[in-house]
């Protein structure tokens, strides 16, 4: 191991666990099984025997292999592109539903919805197996085989987690979206995975106004080469239907021919998750059927603790790493998942807690962003029996002090855990969360999960304590990304040339002599809106679909509420109209990540013509702008306006 290998031990924690958390721990268990004595013991384990560690890990949580493999780990193609359980062969829809279907969990609750609306519908894992299984064997009676790429853009209903295993099972790629993508967006995804299906809804709901599913659909379609649009009758709005493409759910054959649940070899690829970098296109992220199966399986049962006994509830699009997360992770260790459909605090502030309430959810996933919203709204659990819930959990972004002793002690009344989670799309799952089991600070961290040789780096690529850095994790581990879809040298460029054989993730950290781990942002210009990470290129691409807009540049600014907002700067043609221009910007855009727009006359470039974006943010926000000796002088920088001279809008 070249990490520090530290653990939270700070002396004054603002959670010290007590006994209960010490008795449910499955890693302190497993550590006891596994004849080590510390944690840190076993997590230098975990790192450097990795042939024994994740030999024990398939073994201790039961992922079941149909074929078992023969090496946890081949590095022949070099370090950065490993291949995992190689030999073996399974499928994420066997562990997910198929083996729950019969025995002790086949009539519990799977997965239950929470519609923005009120509606309430559920599937017990006997009817979580019926349904893949029926829809397995229509997308194959539709034409999908073994890895063709099938896009999901759908909201969280129950339907969105058959497809997502239906697809698993006949070794058809999921490419789960974000419901809240313009049609450029998602058509950005159709024709970068080469999909030939997609599937998604009528429409949703957000605070309780209509989303138009099946307009975006039909928009981003327009010159892709789709052969068949399922549509799952959700809001129960009126759309257009393509007879010779278009095809609801509720019309697929109700007895089709069964078919076969595959066996995937172990790196063949289960689902593309796409995420947004700084430049270019969106990076196809590529997760296969052991990584991700495995990672998720360690993530949910020694960092979270979840057992067959929980009932998981967090708001999460099926788009983000979270939405598959949850499924891979939840039901491969027979939990109930519980889908919440819009947002926290709509119709009221009190929505979260009623649910907890209703379906006596006992790991509660609540983001910083909308724990805010809650607590400035008046959004305590004081109405509510909250008495099931044993830990909070947050991903996404970083807390404020405030906002996490207002959930932990108002809300929690400081005996309930914040189990804090950081990890990314790229990384199938968390580098750093914060156990129930062992002390910890407010808002951060108290040691790497299993598996990771997590450190925080210098600008020379030396670990650090004490002081911010990169993080990066100096191993390999199961549920990283296989590469890019077909772009293995942006993946390589992206994480594994800043220094040498290490994984450098992109945000700042940092690590205390503690134990204690921190966040700090972002070390690129990736902007992250209420934990939604987008990179600017993608909304500069949205805004450039209008042949007003002649050029154009995205930042993020800080925003108390979201973590983030997005500000966008454009030139436009003289004739254009600002507030068509705007509702335009908002149409190709979506609502979630909609700019504040400004016109410019010019933006700043280097000499070579590149966008200086990080020179527009620090004109925006006041701050100094650093070296701009490669500032093309008819560009200049006072073109752009600062903050205060537009206002806060």
């Amino acid at each position: 191991m070249q990490g520090p290998g530290l653990f939270a031990a700070p002396d004054a924690p603002a959670w010290a666990p007590g006994e209960t958390e010490r008795r449910r721990s499955r890693l302190l268990a497993a550590m006891e099984r596994w004849g080590h004595d510390s944690v840190e013991s076993l997590h230098a384990a975990s790192v450097d025997e990795p042939e024994w560690f994740w030999r024990a890990v398939v073994e201790d949580l039961g992922v079941d292999f149909r074929e078992p493999f023969d090496k946890v780990r081949d590095e022949s193609a070099g370090k950065p592109l490993p291949q995992w359980f190689t030999g073996g062969r399974l499928n994420a829809a066997d562990l997910c539903c198929h083996r729950h279907a019969d025995g002790p969990l086949a009539d519990k609750q799977a997965v239950v919805f929470e519609g923005d609306e009120g509606q309430q519908r559920w599937l017990t894992y006997r009817d979580l197996d019926h349904e893949v299984r029926r829809f397995a064997a229509n997308l194959v009676a539709l034409g999908v085989r073994q890895g063709d790429r099938v896009v999901l853009f759908l909201p969280v209903v129950p339907e969105a987690v058959v497809a997502f295993l239906a697809c698993a099972a006949v070794g058809a790629i999921s490419v789960p979206a974000f419901t809240g993508y313009g049609p450029e967006a998602l058509a950005t995804r159709l024709r970068e995975s080469e999909a030939t299906i997609l599937v998604t809804a009528d429409g949703t709901t957000r605070r309780g106004k209509r989303v138009n599913l099946k307009g975006v659909a039909d928009e981003a379609m327009v010159g892709a080469s789709m052969r068949v649009c399922v549509v799952v009758a959700h809001s129960g709005d009126d759309v257009p239907m393509h007879p010779e493409r278009d095809v609801y759910w509720h019309d697929l054959d109700p007895e089709p021919t069964p078919v076969q649940t595959v066996a995937m070899g172990s790196n063949d690829p289960l689902t593309i998750i796409y995420t947004s970098g700084t430049t270019g296109a969106p990076k196809g992220i590529v997760h296969s059927h052991a990584g991700f199966s495995v990672k998720a399986a360690v993530d949910f049962a020694y960092g979270f603790d979840i057992d067959e006994d929980d009932v998981i509830a967090w708001i999460a699009d099926m788009g983000w790493m979270l939405g598959p997360l949850l499924i891979m992770g939840g039901l491969q260790l027979g939990a109930t998942i519980v889908l919440v459909e819009g947002l926290p605090h709509h119709p009221d502030p009190q929505r979260l807690w009623k649910i907890v309430e209703r379906h006596r959810v006992t790991f509660q996933g609540l983001a910083p962003t909308a724990a805010r919203l809650l607590m400035n709204e008046g959004g305590g659990a004081s109405q509510h029996d909250i008495s099931s819930v044993r830990s909070f959990a947050s991903t996404g972004e970083a807390w404020d002090t405030p906002t996490w002793h207002w959930l932990f002690s108002e809300v929690g009344g400081r005996t309930r855990p914040i189990v804090n989670y950081s990890g990314g799309t790229e990384t199938g799952g968390g580098i750093l969360v914060s156990y129930p089991f062992l002390p910890m600070a407010a808002g951060g961290f108290n040691g790497p999960l299993p598996g990771m040789d997590v450190a925080v780096l210098d600008q020379a690529g030396e670990p650090v304590v004490g002081q911010v850095g990169e993080l990066a994790v100096l191993n390999t581990w199961p549920g990283m990304t296989h590469a890019f879809w077909q772009d293995t040298e942006r993946y390589l460029e992206t994480y594994w040339r800043q220094f040498d054989s290490t994984w450098v993730h992109g945000d700042l950290a940092s690590v205390e002599a503690d134990g204690t781990w921190h966040l700090h942002g972002r070390s690129d210009d990736t902007i992250k809106v209420s934990g939604r990470r987008v990179g600017p290129a993608e909304i500069e691409a949205g805004l450039l679909r209008d042949s007003r807009v002649l050029e154009a540049a995205v930042i993020g600014v800080p925003d108390e509420m979201r973590g983030q907002r997005v500000v966008a700067f454009a030139v436009v043609r003289e004739d254009a109209e600002i507030d068509d221009v705007r509702a335009q910007a908002l149409h190709n855009v979506g609502k979630s990540f909609a700019p504040s727009l400004h016109l410019v006359r010019s933006l700043p470039k280097t000499k070579n013509g590149k966008i200086m974006r990080r020179a527009i943010r620090a004109r925006h926000l006041g701050q100094p702008a650093g070296d701009m000796s490669a500032l093309e002088p008819t560009t200049p920088l006072e073109d752009i306006p600062t903050i205060q001279e537009v206002g806060d809008r």
